[in-house]
Parts: structure tokens; sequence; C-alpha cells
């Protein structure tokens, strides 16, 4: 090789070299900013994944909370007597849950009585802890679970009627409330389904009544008060519940029951000893048996109800008297008419009780239009058979407007 060959290979590769430098310098330098650009937009992606799981844990957030009720107002005469407007009921109900695992739940109930002032009670209060899908139990104060009309009807919106059946109200045959502990839920048999509901409460209270008998002083039961009381006056728990069969999804079949004890706490009395509380009074048997039947079919729903209440007698205690029972049933049907808002309602029941002045035998027409699903304008006129001279004797008509929400 000639020293001119060498010396020009020479020059070349460092023209090459030369070359070559800014190149290499650009290509790290366009590498950087392609580095740097790749980890903002890691950076923009990763905050923006973090905005969308934000926005969409609202669609299952750890805790729900949630507003629902009813309220009705409406008109009322009596045979005989003048008619008022009147509000009914104001009853918001609040539920408060986390996830599947608890949920708390409150009905307050808000009315306005004769003279104007507003009464505030508190309906039901209960925890309730999700053990799995075939068990709830349930801590509080809670709406009986005996038969269907209490725990499932009573609301405005979803009775049929402007009115309760007689015997479904305070002091009357089937029971209000229970507070103490409650486990309900449903499971499969065979091919059939079945609900169920077994719980133990304080134990109801009982309003007696005394009477003068020449120069005797008699007493007589007035009323059981199954009202979830706060107190267990006599120390006695009540144990009761129900179980419910769907021999078909459109048919259910319920039994009930309540056994326990309960004690006469208050007096009616123009008399010795006088009206009040009173204690030491001896505990009484105390029982329930209930069933009930519902059949959906298209438009039409049949229903029907039977409850009895007993008391038993006791010889001690300054109000000892005989046994005392109360009894009362209702069946009902609805239809609406196909493809329009109107729906007629027929309810036939009889309630009989140791009072003679409050025994009822009731035949309630209703007609009803629905303006929604849970909006209802109803007219229930009542055909009342009772005691002659007796508010329970006197035939009563009812317009309502019940609202859902």
């Amino acid at each position: 090789m000639t020293y001119s060959c060498y010396s020009f290979r020479r020059k070349l590769l460092v023209t090459a070299v030369s070359l070559a430098l800014p190149a290499m310098a650009l290509a790290e330098t366009s590498n950087a900013d392609l580095q740097e650009q790749l980890d903002a937009l890691q950076n923009q992606v990763t905050a923006l994944n973090t905005e969308v799981q934000q926005a969409a844990e609202w669609k299952n957030p750890n805790t729900l909370v949630h507003l629902s009720g009813y309220a009705d107002v409406g008109y009322t005469k009596k045979e005989g007597q003048d008619g008022s407007f009147g509000v009914g009921t104001f009853a918001p109900i609040f539920h408060y849950q986390y996830r599947d695992t608890v949920m708390m739940e409150a009905e307050m109930e808000l009315t306005v009585d004769e003279k104007g002032e507003t009464e505030v009670t508190l309906e039901y209060l209960t925890i309730d802890w999700f053990l799995n899908d075939y068990a709830v139990l349930v801590a509080g104060r809670f709406l009986s679970p005996i038969g269907q009309f209490r725990q499932n009807l009573h609301p405005s919106w979803i009775n049929k009627l402007a009115s309760a059946p007689p015997g479904f109200g305070h002091d009357g045959a089937a029971p209000i409330s229970d507070l103490g502990v409650q486990l309900r839920g449903a499971f499969p048999m065979g091919g059939m389904r079945a609900n169920y509901a077994v719980y133990v409460s304080n134990g109801p209270e009982i309003n007696a009544e005394a009477e003068v008998d020449g120069t005797d002083i008699e007493y007589e039961l007035d009323g059981v008060a199954a009202e979830g009381l706060g107190a267990d006056i006599d120390g006695e728990k009540t144990y009761g519940g129900r179980i419910g069969i769907l021999p078909i999804p459109s048919v259910e079949i319920g039994l009930s029951f309540v056994t326990g004890k309960a004690t006469v706490t208050n007096i009616e009395a123009d008399i010795e000893p006088p009206a009040g509380s009173i204690t030491g009074e001896t505990a009484r048997d105390y029982d329930v048996i209930g069933a009930d039947f519902v059949w959906f079919t298209g438009n039409m729903s049949l229903r029907g109800e039977y409850v009895k209440t007993e008391v038993g007698e006791t010889t001690t205690g300054v109000t000892a008297s005989e046994a005392a029972e109360w009894t009362t049933w209702y069946s009902q049907i609805a239809y609406r008419l196909p493809d329009t808002k109107w729906e007629g309602v027929l309810r036939y029941s009889d309630y009989d009780s140791p009072h003679a002045s409050v025994d009822q035998t009731q035949t309630a027409i209703g007609v009803n239009y629905l303006i929604t699903n849970t909006f209802i304008a109803k007219l229930t006129y009542e055909f009342n058979d009772g005691l002659a001279g007796a508010n329970s004797d006197l035939d009563q008509t009812m317009l309502q407007l019940a609202y859902g929400f």
C-alpha cells in the first residue's frame, strides 16, 4: 500500500467520524426528548385512569344513602257528622348501607291531630346485618312480621283503600311492632320458594278498664299495646315469627305465631284506684296466631288475613280478671281495568273484641285512579255495622291522595 493511499483512507475516516459525531449527539438528544415525552404521556394516562376510577366510584360506592317514604292527605266524612280535611301521614324512610355488610333503616311518622298539633313517632329503627344470601339479622324496633298488612301493606300508597282493616290499628288484634332481635330471609324449597322471620322482643303491655257493679269493682282488659315498647316491665320476653310458602311465584301462603307474657300497666277509671300506670301486676299468658294469603293474576289481586290475640286470666293483682281475646280478619279483591288507570277494590272484614262498642263488621268499596304507579287518588266508602250509637256503626266516606317516593 502506498503512502498516498493510506493518507487518503485516514482522511476519509476522520471525515466520517467528524460527520457522525453531530448525528450521534443529535440522536442522543432526540432519544432523551422522546423518553421525556413518553414519561409525560404515562403520567397523563395514570392521572386519567385515576380520574376515571374516581368518576365511576359513585356507581359502586362503599356507602349507599337512600331516602324514600310516603305521604297522604285527604277528606273524611262520617255519617251524620261534618266532614274534615286532614293531613294523614308524612313518613320519610332513611337507608344507610355499607357495602353488602350492614344497613341502618328508620321510618319517622309525622301526623297532625285534630287540634292542629304535629305528632312525631319513630315507626321503626333497625340495624340489619347481612349474614349471607339467605339470612339477615335485624336488631332494634321493627314492624311486626305477623301477617302481611303491617309489614308490607300499611303505607298509604300501597294500601288499596284509604283505611286499614278494623283490628289492624292500635289496641287491635294484630301486633304493630316489636323491639328486639329478628332473623329473617328466604330460601329455595324444592321447586318452590319460602321466606321466614323469627324474633324475640320485649313483651307488650295491657290496658285495663275499671267498671262498678254494685259495690264491686270489676276490671276488663281494654287493649294490648303491642307497639315495640322500649322497656320490658314484667321482664318476660315475647317470641314469634312467620313462615311464607310460594308454591308458584304469584301465590303466597303464610302462617304466624307469637307467644310470651303481657302485664297490665295502665288503668282507665274514674274510681279508686285512680286511673294511671300501676306496677306489680301478675304477668298473663299472651298468644297470637295468624294466617294470610295473596294471589296475583293479570290485573287482579286477591288477598286475605286472619289474626287472633289471646290474653290469659289471672286471679291475683289489682286488675285480676278473666281471659280476653281479639280476633280480626279480612278478604280483599282489587281489579285494574285493562289499558286504563282505573282500579276497583272490595274488602270485607270483621273485628271482635272484649268491648262491644268497638266490634265492627265492614264492607269497604273503593275506586282508585293511578296517576302514576306511586301517586294514587282514592275514593273509599265504608258500610259499617257495629253497636248502635257507637262510632263503629257509622258509615264513612274518604277521599285520599297518596304518594310514595
